[in-house]
């Protein structure tokens, strides 16, 4: 994290998008949280639900180290990154992030480097309200269909790892399934 001498507050980065050309659904969170920052790796926290949801949706072993999990997404044509490529964010959570801060990925680009993307899977209401206000006015989103799926925190409690993983199976499966209309 960088500090900026105007307001004296941590400024989080994203990382680099999880993601080959052949992808085909884009999963996006809002910000990488504080242990997920620290450790260089997304979804991080030991109770994030999505590294075991992914693993039970695509029959894969929970125990898989990072670079496997990461390769496991790629080699079905799921792609994940995040809304924000910087912002203040005192913490983890969602509702700590100060708009005023607030930048956006570049979508145009990677939407342009990943031509086949038809879905993308929002991991929580702010990844999705993120998108719909900072990046979805910059992009033709012609043919992509947009999920609003329960986000996979800790701070989600109100779902248990089960029903959290229902929930992205039943959208996550079908869209791996549609025909790719890229060249």
């Amino acid at each position: 994290m960088l500090m900026t001498a105007d307001t004296e507050k941590p400024l989080s980065h994203a990382f680099p998008p999880i993601a080959r050309s052949d992808a085909v659904v884009l999963i996006l969170g809002s910000m990488p949280g504080a242990i997920s920052l620290a450790q260089h790796q997304y979804y991080a926290h030991p109770r994030n639900a999505f590294w075991p949801a992914m693993s039970a949706i695509l029959g894969a072993d929970n125990d898989l180290d990072y670079k496997l999990r990461s390769d496991l997404l790629m080699d079905n044509r799921i792609a994940v990154w995040d809304v924000l490529q910087s912002c203040h964010r005192p913490g983890s959570l969602d509702s700590r992030i100060d708009m005023k801060s607030a930048i956006s990925n570049n979508f145009e680009e990677f939407l342009a480097r990943h031509p086949a993307i038809r879905n993308i899977l929002f991991n929580g209401r702010k990844a999705e309200s993120l998108f719909k206000r900072l990046a979805l006015p910059t992009i033709d989103a012609t043919g992509i269909t947009l999920h609003p799926l329960p986000s996979t925190s800790p701070a989600m409690a109100s779902m248990d790892l089960e029903a959290k993983t229902a929930c992205w199976r039943d959208v996550l499966l079908p869209a791996l399934a549609e025909p790719s209309s890229a060249p």
